[in-house]
């Protein structure tokens, strides 16, 4: 799965870097056309998890990656077909839908295969990921000097193809072992219980909405620090692209190791106080670069760069053993695909979150890191019960096909 990966974000790379454009120039898009599009496509996005989930617990799993995969893949020809501004907007929420959905669904797969090493396993995953996604970018910038329209096409057809590509290769993984189908004891199928539902468990829902202010970290780089520099007049507006880079280089360099600290149920929980540090920290550093000159903004910035990546290398680890701890083997699916509602949350209210931060100064980021820390707490306090429990974990079956 680690090629599949890093072939997958390959190629999300050479779109996400371009697709605005893409819209722009290609289609034709306004400015506020495109805010619409991608909002939309958000909002579609937002029911991936979930239902893929939920439909992951009841079919094969490697058969619905590969549907979603190839969802994706058509939506992305689709779009070169059109510039039809309706069937443009239907076309992105396909994708935006079968994206979130297969990016759950690939955690649920990695879960199965990897049972306790699932920690290290998603580690080495985001590793190859963030690797992906440079590498595609860097492709994508080279084809941006040429500035075509036809360039901007085929960075959308290589997405695409790169999508096809990756079908084919999930064809030929086997099909992890599932606590939610058919067991084979004898001769005749033995059906599964009923599953579980994450919408009737109060303390699963409380944990995703706490994960939701744990994701804030991702509105940090993507909205909070390229703002920060662009009104900023004390430092370089080359500042904003250097620090993504420092954090895609921190998390390629230090996920693994990290990992290590949440590589059990017991550590990820107890990792959530140091995790609640670092946010704090992050919080203080970003106000403190609302004063100085032109070194101390420079390097109070780096220093919040600095810390949120080691904040999100730490809540990544907590958060694939949790996610997985806290729900039954029989409902792995549905469970981790309510999980995948936090960061589809976290993409609505972080951006607003970030800039009422910097609307109201050093006090706003200070409030901002503080409140992040003080759910870290609380989610710390809130898995405790639940964790009591003896483990949660992925048995060894025999799956049955008939």
């Amino acid at each position: 799965m680690l090629w599949i990966t890093l072939i997958d974000r390959v190629g999300s790379g050479l779109w996400a870097s371009v697709s605005v454009l893409y819209f722009t120039y290609v289609a034709g898009l306004s400015v506020a056309q495109i805010g619409t599009l991608v909002a939309a496509a958000g909002v579609v996005g937002i029911a991936g998890p979930p239902l893929g989930g939920r439909i992951a617990d009841r079919l094969p799993l490697t058969r619905v990656l590969i549907a979603l995969q190839l969802l994706r893949a058509l939506a992305s020809f689709a779009l070169l077909t059109t510039d039809n501004y309706a069937l443009l907007v239907v076309f992105s929420a396909a994708g935006s839908f079968g994206d979130r959905a297969a990016s759950v669904l690939t955690k649920l797969y990695a879960t199965r295969v990897s049972g306790s090493g699932r920690v290290r396993y998603q580690a080495v995953n985001r590793t190859v990921a963030n690797a992906g996604w440079a590498l595609g970018g860097l492709v994508a910038a080279g084809a941006l000097t040429i500035g075509t329209a036809t360039a901007y096409q085929w960075l959308l057809a290589g997405d695409a193809l790169s999508f096809v590509a990756v079908a084919l290769a999930t064809a030929r993984c086997g099909e992890p072992p599932s606590a939610t189908r058919t067991i084979t004891t004898s001769k005749a199928p033995v059906p599964a219980a009923r599953p579980a539902s994450p919408w009737r468990d109060r303390t699963y829902l409380a944990y995703v909405a706490t994960e939701t202010v744990l994701c804030l970290d991702d509105a940090v780089f993507k909205v909070g620090l390229p703002l920060c520099i662009a009104h900023s007049d004390r430092v370089p507006h080359g500042l904003a692209p250097l620090l993504m880079v420092l954090n895609n280089v921190m998390v390629v360099v230090l996920q693994v190791p990290l990992a290590r600290f949440g590589a059990t149920t017991a550590a990820a929980r107890t990792l959530l106080l140091p995790l609640s540090a670092f946010f704090g920290l992050g919080g203080v550093a970003m106000a403190l670069s609302a004063e100085g000159g032109v070194v101390a903004v420079t390097l109070s910035l780096t220093a919040a760069a600095t810390t949120f990546t080691v904040a999100e290398m730490l809540h990544a680890a907590v958060s694939w053993e949790l996610s997985v701890a806290l729900a039954p083997d029989t409902a792995q699916g549905a469970y981790l695909g309510v999980h995948g509602l936090a960061q589809a949350g976290q993409r609505s209210i972080g951006p607003l979150a970030v800039t009422a931060a910097i609307a109201t100064g050093p006090l706003g980021w200070t409030f901002f890191g503080t409140t992040i820390a003080m759910t870290c707490i609380f989610q710390h306090r809130l898995v405790r019960d639940r964790l009591s429990r003896p483990a949660l974990s992925v048995p060894t079956i025999t799956v049955s096909e008939h």
